[in-house]
């Protein structure tokens, strides 16, 4: 009858899982790909001939497709999107992948996607996707085509759409606006002329992948053009021009297609300004901004979210899918911790219009803090820290600060400048702003030595620790008064929180000037907070589960019911209620075909401390996961107190447990866990100063859990298994991380919590405790019993005899004196004597002799021994 009741709740389960993912599963087309070198003409004079690495992954459905080329990041090659081009390609799409010139496996120089070279290879990339029989075409020669890239990728992206009007389709990621304004940026908005030197991503650009020469693949005339800025720590006019041909900012007005901007707000290489200012430069056509978790800092890339946007975005504006992901704004927000999952949660906030950085309102804050001096140390060391390019972001190294976590500022190289706590939370979407004086006492300073500051902003808790915002940081050289542009980012400032602006003297990303200075920094204006009102967050779908799992516990709990009224009216067997536990013909098996329980039976009365024995895999562990209900039988019954032993059962709220392994909340007191704990149980009294007690914690009971010993963890895990004084104990390894005093403590406690009238059943390695503390014993391996009974039956008599007697220091003289004896010591009631050679009667005459009070004698063997005979003969 119960296989009969599981086998159809199984069946209702199979039924209902197979019909809410009918509509989800489906064929896995393969993929078909094609590797080959295609060769390209580029170069100013066209006259450098490179074979350029490529794969082609051709659609899975028949007839001729959209196609899409996937551009790499710097420092990649073509295999870093093979994922997603496989994905692309499941989706209808004809995919392209290529190693840019100088990377992976093709030939060539780093260009930093120049027109004259990387634009020239895209071009005849879509040149050769025109001629595929695969590839839809809009009229001869041009291919319905859509670029995709992260950074370097990006960039080729942008470029490739202002330089060849057959691109119908970008979504850039990451990527740049002006190259001099991401390498040389200024705070006040001068311009690159004006900027600070971002030394650290600079160095990580031109030194990665370095071969025979100081700059690896690079083309020779750009590898000169970095050390000549790299010695001087400033841009030059050459240099300049250079960098801006390769971006986006030397085209404005000649990009005209549906655009989708993906940009990272853990970037301190391209921030967010990068994206604003692209997105105003794209004219005549749809542009949608997106700004998400992660960026070339770490943090979550959100990879499955970012593909599906431009996999959207290539549904609509290259097959013409309806179901447009229209223009507009998307913020990404981390939204707490998942509770199931213990990971960040991240939810998604949008508008239908993109407000830029300037924001779409303003509020202003006021800052507190008059002139503050602000130290540069010569040599520009030691630095501060911002961020650590290449690095994430610095999120593991929290211990070398103080309370507020990382030591960002250091002392004397920092002015801060606070606001009152707010009043209501406050989430900036974009760049605020502050009206900042800088002076330099002394003669004025040029080049490299003009007074260069950075400017970042914290939040403050009530608790007056500050975490920075981001941890991204905006250079200025100033000397005299400007409007101050802070770090682009969107962040939420709670209630009662401050926000600070510091302005410190060095940074480790950025070269400051090498000579001492002082300056005098002060703010003339409030802050100037943006703000989006209009973005919101939709509320997340309901998953399945939430109306799936009521209709199964419906039919289960209908079907449950039926078989036990059935089994009722059949007679079923009733068990003793006043036996705490009943096991009968128990079977387990795994899907992996292992049999853990094999036809296990055997029945605990009350008052018994019952020792669970075995080695491991005997199946211990398996057993006290069905008596808890949480895992089912395969056959057999488990009834506590008559009762058969379910998932939920109301008869398991008489059970206490503790198996494998404490587990509390360590920010919470060992008090609270036990209280919080209990009131989820929702049962009665708790008894839960008894239960301290017996945990013997004293004042520790009050601390963190976090703060707890293994052996402190263990007595916690035992007092929450006593609350409620249950009228069944389970134990599994109780004396884990004890010291000897508190096993003998326990095993007093268990002894006395047996003799009032309840049940211990305590699964053990600790076989001489066993001995000490339990009066019955069940012993298993393989799965089956191998013996049960009283401890003093079990363990028999082998070659050994206890002698009761008063006399113990005198009975061990003549014992040692005596031949024919392997072995005596002390033992209650007397002594325990193994013998060797003698006899019994031989003993106890000696001892008679030699004046020893002699009460009685009686055979006996250590439990360790009876234990490895058992196994020994069932192996």
């Amino acid at each position: 009858m119960r296989r009969r009741r599981v086998a159809a709740i199984a069946g209702v389960g199979v039924v209902l899982a197979g019909a809410l993912t009918w509509a989800a599963v489906g064929d896995d087309p393969r993929v078909t790909t094609v590797d080959q070198r295609i060769a390209v003409v580029d170069g100013p004079k066209n006259d450098q001939h490179v074979a350029l690495d490529t794969t082609f992954f051709k659609p899975v459905r028949p007839g001729r497709a959209p196609a899409v080329l996937l551009a790499h990041g710097f420092g990649g090659s073509k295999d870093d999107n093979r994922a997603e081009a496989m994905s692309l390609a499941r989706q209808g799409y004809a995919v392209l992948t290529w190693s840019a010139r100088g990377f992976g496996q093709s030939g060539g120089e780093i260009t930093l996607d120049s027109p004259d070279y990387d634009v020239k290879d895209v071009r005849q990339l879509i040149d050769w996707l025109a001629r595929r029989p695969e590839v839809r075409l809009d009229r001869p020669g041009d291919p319905r085509v859509g670029v995709a890239g992260q950074s370097y990728g990006g960039g080729i992206s942008l470029m490739s759409a202002a330089y060849d009007s057959r691109i119908d389709a970008i979504a850039p990621q990451i990527t740049w606006y002006d190259l001099p304004d991401a390498f040389f940026p200024d705070a006040t908005g001068k311009g690159a002329e004006n900027g600070v030197f971002k030394k650290a991503w600079a160095g990580l650009f031109f030194t990665s992948g370095a071969s025979s020469t100081a700059c690896g693949r690079f083309l020779p005339s750009l590898c000169a053009m970095y050390e000549k800025v790299a010695e001087t720590g400033q841009p030059t006019p050459g240099a300049i021009a250079t960098l801006r041909r390769s971006s986006p900012s030397s085209v404005v007005g000649r990009i005209h297609v549906p655009t989708l901007l993906i940009q990272g707000q853990t970037d301190s290489l391209f921030p967010l300004d990068q994206a604003d200012r692209n997105a105003r430069a794209i004219t005549g056509a749809p542009v949608k901004t997106v700004w998400f978790q992660g960026g070339h800092d770490g943090g979550d890339a959100e990879t499955p979210r970012v593909q599906g946007l431009v996999a959207d975005w290539f549904d609509q504006y290259l097959k013409g899918d309806p179901a447009s992901p229209g223009d507009g704004f998307t913020v990404t927000r981390s939204g707490g911790i998942d509770s199931s999952t213990q990971r960040v949660t991240v939810s998604a906030a949008s508008a239908a219009r993109y407000p830029g950085l300037s924001g779409a309102t303003h509020r202003t804050i006021p800052l507190s803090g008059g002139e503050e001096t602000v130290h540069n140390p010569s040599g520009g060391s030691p630095t501060s820290i911002s961020s650590m390019p290449g690095l994430g972001l610095l999120g593991g190294l929290s211990a070398l600060g103080g309370a507020g976590g990382i030591g960002l500022d250091l002392p004397g190289q920092s002015a801060t400048f606070d606001s009152e706590p707010l009043d209501a939370p406050v989430q900036l979407t974009g760049a605020a702003q502050v009206r900042v004086r800088v002076t330099t006492p002394g003669p004025a300073r040029t080049g490299v030595d003009r007074p260069t500051l950075f400017a970042k902003v914290y939040d403050v808790g009530p608790d007056g620790q500050a975490v920075p915002a981001r941890r991204l940081v905006t250079p200025l050289h100033l000397d005299g008064t400007a409007q101050v542009t802070l770090p682009a980012m969107d962040y939420r400032f709670p209630a009662g929180h401050r926000i600070r602006v510091a302005f410190s003297a060095t940074d480790l990303g950025f070269t400051s000037p090498t000579r001492p200075a002082a300056y005098q920094v002060s703010v003339e204006s409030p802050l100037s907070v943006p703000v989006d009102p209009a973005l919101r967050t939709p509320p997340a779908p309901l998953p399945w589960w939430v109306w799936g799992f009521p209709a199964i516990a419906l039919v289960a709990s209908v079907i449950i019911v039926a078989t036990t009224r059935r089994r009722r009216a059949t007679g079923g067997d009733e068990a003793d209620a006043t036996t705490p536990l009943e096991i009968s013909g128990l079977t387990k098996r795994y899907k992996n075909g292992f049999l853990a329980v094999d036809d296990l039976s055997f029945r605990v009365e009350r008052g018994q401390v019952c020792g669970l024995l075995g080695p491991n895999g005997a199946g211990k562990t398996t057993t006290l996961r069905m008596l808890m209900g949480l895992i089912h039988p395969d056959e057999g019954e488990i009834r506590i107190f008559g009762e058969p032993v379910r998932p939920g059962a109301p008869v398991l709220s008489r059970l206490g447990s503790f198996v494998e392994g404490p587990g509390f909340l360590p920010h919470l007191s060992g008090r609270d866990n036990l209280e919080l704990y209990w009131k989820a149980a929702g049962r009665g009294e708790s008894h839960l100063e008894a239960a301290l007690k017996i945990a013997g914690l004293g004042d520790a009971v009050r601390r963190p859990v976090r703060t707890y010993s293994q052996g402190m963890r263990q007595r916690l895990a035992i007092a929450q298994a006593m609350l409620g004084l249950p009228d069944l104990l389970v134990l599994d390894e109780p004396t884990n991380g004890l010291d000897p005093p508190q096993i003998a403590e326990m095993r007093d406690v268990l002894v006395r919590y047996a003799a009032e009238g309840k049940t211990v059943i305590i699964s053990s390695h600790l076989l001489a405790e066993v001995e000490q503390t339990c009066t019955e014993v069940v012993v298993m391996h393989k799965g089956r019993l191998v013996a049960a009974g009283p401890v003093a039956e079990i363990a028999g008599h082998e070659g050994a005899i206890v002698i009761a007697t008063p006399d113990v220091d005198r009975a061990m003289g003549v014992l040692t004196a005596l031949e024919g004896i392997e072995h005596a010591e002390p033992y209650d009631p007397g002594v325990l004597v193994r013998i060797d050679g003698s006899a019994p009667s031989v003993v106890v005459a000696a001892l008679v002799s030699g004046g020893v009070a002699v009460e009685r004698v009686t055979p006996h063997r250590r439990l360790e021994d009876a234990f490895l005979a058992l196994i020994g003969e069932d192996s």
